[in-house]
């Protein structure tokens, strides 16, 4: 019998001990994700080969998916929505600036939707951005439907990026936009012909004159069963209704490159309070994983006191249960404490939330100004450029009619 009354807190102890382990488990799990920081500085490389102007192939940069469904649950509370729909139209003119300065492409224009015939598309989704990291989908594909690459680019830095030598330089996270400039010129070079990017090009042009005139332009386009276009035959240089159409993609791009303006002077404005409140989350990131840090410790610690004075309450000896109570008091005081500073993270959390909304009303764009009349902004951008399209089908109809 005394054998057995003495095997029975054993037994026990060794399943709390197990019941320790299975607890801390996910915790300990948790602790061993680290993030790397930035060292190294990638520049954006200029292409040696010279080119003619008509193999400079035109890049469009949709606005991006902001990526707000794509947060998982326990990241929801992080995100503004707000400020994700504001980088979902700054990252993108970042970039477009980052391609045009390569001097590798042709014109490179934020596109407010896909209506406007490029050689090459970019679209991107933004996966992660709270100051101290930012990771981005990029997907790139030409005219023709062919898909080049899609890929994932991320970046991590750290408070340097925010001094002020830096900022007047570049972006926090400019090594990310540079890094795709280099992979589409790399790209480039290793798969295109230039035989096929003029190729690419007729396509783009034969694509916006089949947009407004399917009846007349869609005999010179096939697509196959992959979804890929190809050219059939050409029209004539001469062609009546081709020289009507090229002088409708000649307003179309003014307009385009109107909205640039506008896309421009977002930018600006945006810059100054998204820096502010990129730098300012990402010190609330720090705060937010040292709270979180301690918790988990304050946690584990807890848990360890509660299982092992429980543990100590079966024994038979009053001095241990008497310091059992103590301890699974104790446990239960440093959960609490963990509990309160997760507390504390989510305050710092709601203030990232109240400077997204603010940041989005300080940012909504008014009007655009053309060089004919200005257009009230009454929707977005997007919106407006969808107008502007039906103006130009009436255009082409009204010119076409009185021909």
């Amino acid at each position: 019998m005394l054998a057995s009354s003495i095997q029975t807190p054993i037994r026990f102890a060794a399943g709390a001990r197990i019941l320790l382990l299975c607890l801390m488990a996910p915790v300990l799990l948790a602790c061993s994700t680290t993030s790397v920081k930035s060292t190294e500085y990638v520049q954006v490389v200029q292409d040696t080969a010279p080119m003619s102007e008509d193999l400079l192939m035109d890049i469009g940069i949709n606005v991006f998916d902001p990526g707000i469904d794509e947060i998982d649950e326990d990241e929801e509370e992080r995100v503004s929505p707000e400020i994700r729909n504001a980088e979902a139209r700054y990252a993108p003119y970042l970039l477009a600036e980052t391609l045009q300065r390569s001097g590798n492409w042709g014109v490179v224009r934020v596109l407010p939707t896909e209506t406007t015939t490029m050689d090459v598309y970019l679209h991107g989704q933004i996966l992660q951005s709270d100051g101290e990291g930012m990771r981005i989908s990029i997907s790139a594909r030409d005219s023709s439907g062919a898909i080049w690459y899609t890929k994932e680019y991320e970046e991590h830095i750290s408070q340097f990026n925010y001094e002020p030598s830096q900022r007047q330089a570049n972006d926090p996270f400019q090594v990310i936009y540079n890094n795709i400039a280099n992979d589409l010129l790399a790209w480039r070079k290793a798969n295109l012909t230039e035989q096929r990017t003029r190729a690419i090009r007729t396509i783009s042009e034969l694509q916006f004159a089949r947009n407004f005139a399917p009846e007349l332009f869609d005999q010179y386009l096939t697509v196959d069963s992959g979804g890929i276009t190809s050219v059939v035959r050409l029209p004539a240089d001469n062609d009546p209704a081709l020289v009507r159409i090229l002088e409708i993609r000649q307003r179309d791009n003014l307009f385009v490159d109107t909205v640039q303006d506008y896309y421009a002077n977002y930018a600006r404005q945006m810059r100054v309070p998204y820096d502010s409140w990129r730098q300012q989350s990402y010190s609330a990131v720090q705060e937010v994983e040292k709270a979180e840090r301690s918790s988990r410790r304050r946690f584990i610690a807890g848990t360890a006191a509660i299982v092992g004075g429980i543990a100590a309450a079966t024994s038979s000896n009053g001095a241990v249960q008497t310091g059992a109570l103590v301890g699974v008091g104790a446990g239960a005081y440093l959960i609490k404490s963990g509990f309160d500073l997760n507390a504390e993270a989510q305050i710092h959390i709601a203030a990232l939330q109240e400077l997204g909304e603010s940041l989005e009303a300080e940012v909504a764009p008014k009007m655009i100004d053309l060089d004919d009349r200005t257009i009230m902004l009454t929707g977005t951008v997007e919106e407006q450029y969808s107008q502007w399209r039906e103006i130009l089908v009436e255009m082409y109809e009204a010119e076409a009619g009185n021909l």
